[in-house]
């Protein structure tokens, strides 16, 4: 059961969305254009009810099969928002926003589940109920939760969720998925180094702050180092360091570091929340100085259901011949906030030699839009075969 030769007839049109997607990409909740895009896109195919402003500025769309004698509903879900960085690829179709791109490939991921809904919608091939779900604010924003606060998952009665995303490196149209822990919980926090500052003749009379927070820096790796099981996940991640003056006689009488932490295990995440105050206040305290501790949950981790896994690995592997491991991810995903309140399964698609996800030089491969069409009818298709 190869792509199907439908997707292969419709590349060009789905291409075309595609593409106009990547020229007007919209950050976070602020995807107006592209819900009013995917919503109108929808009423075309004639699909049979369209909601929108779910999640703030997420559409909904459902599509009833043919019969409906198994009384399942199977959501698919894409998500639909850009990127804060200037594009540099030189495309004829580049960004025509400063400062934003789809260097994610949610365009392609919003594409091809269009491309799957005109399908579906054409043929009605399956016994149930798909609904198509478009999500805002991936990229930090928390869409995926916002909807489901929103009541996704109760007002659709949907029984199980499937996700995708286009993976750089991997051939074009071949897929990867893990069942269990895929995608990493992904957590902020910000450091503030109380000292006392002064002249930079004079260290004696002041508690250099800069000094505490680059000791801090190097210590806060000891969390990964001597207090995480080594076989398990952690990282810490100090990305940013700010002192509170940029003089250079200045001894600043303040630093702020922050940075973030990725964990795939439950029990690693609390004991990284604790031992990164425990080790701010004791580093700072050794020196003189005060910190003051601000750790904030983000994204939880991203768990695959068992059997939903064993279903979308075939499924791939009907469509192209085979479905490979993937490793796990430190990278965050909100699609976990899904797959908290519904059984399901999230697949990577292989988008072939191109820059990697978050570079200003990436772009969605529109080969992979046969295969990633197709996997999304397939799901619908084979979960819920047509009646008689």
């Amino acid at each position: 059961m190869p792509v199907k030769n439908r997707f292969a007839e419709l590349l060009p049109e789905i291409t075309e969305w595609r593409r106009d997607l990547h020229e007007h990409p919209e950050l976070l909740f602020d995807t107006h254009r592209t819900a009013r895009v995917v919503a109108d896109k929808l009423r075309e195919f004639g699909v049979d009810d369209i909601t929108t402003g779910i999640g703030r500025t997420g559409v909904v769309g459902v599509i009833k099969g043919r019969t409906d004698t198994s009384g399942k509903v199977i959501g698919l879900r894409a998500d639909m928002d850009a990127l804060p960085i200037h594009e540099q690829t030189g495309l004829d179709y580049a960004s025509k926003t400063p400062n934003a791109m789809h260097a994610c490939g949610h365009d392609g991921h919003t594409a091809m589940l269009l491309g799957a809904a005109k399908y579906l919608a054409e043929t009605r091939n399956f016994d149930g109920t798909v609904v198509v779900i478009f999500q805002p604010a991936e990229e930090g924003g928390g869409g995926g939760k916002v909807m489901c606060d929103d009541g996704l998952m109760e007002r659709w009665n949907i029984q199980e969720v499937y996700g995708m995303h286009n993976w750089p490196g991997k051939p074009v149209g071949s897929f990867a998925i893990r069942p269990g822990p895929f995608f990493a919980a992904a957590d902020e926090f910000e450091i503030v180094v109380e000292g006392k500052g002064g002249h930079a003749a004079k260290p004696q009379e002041t508690v250099d702050s800069t000094l505490v927070a680059s000791h801090l820096v190097i210590a806060l790796q000891s969390i990964v180092s001597r207090n995480v099981d080594p076989v398990l996940q952690c990282v810490v991640s100090v990305t940013s360091f700010e002192t509170s003056s940029k003089a250079h006689n200045v001894i600043p009488q303040r630093v702020t570091l922050r940075g973030t932490v990725r964990t795939l295990d439950a029990g690693v995440r609390d004991l990284a929340e604790r031992r990164l105050a425990e080790v701010a206040e004791g580093t700072a305290a050794t020196f003189g100085a005060r910190a003051d501790v601000r750790y904030t949950r983000g994204y939880p981790v991203m768990v695959n259901s068992d059997t939903q896994t064993d279903f979308a690995a075939k499924v791939a592997a009907d469509v192209s011949g085979a479905c490979d491991t993937a490793p796990l991810v430190m990278g965050g995903e909100d699609f976990a906030f899904m797959l908290e309140e519904r059984p399901g399964a999230y697949i990577l698609v292989g988008n072939g030699d191109t820059a990697s996800v978050h570079h200003p030089e990436y772009n969605f491969n529109d080969e992979a839009i046969p295969a990633g069409c197709s996997w999304w009818a397939e799901i619908v298709e084979q979960r819920m075969p047509a009646a008689g």
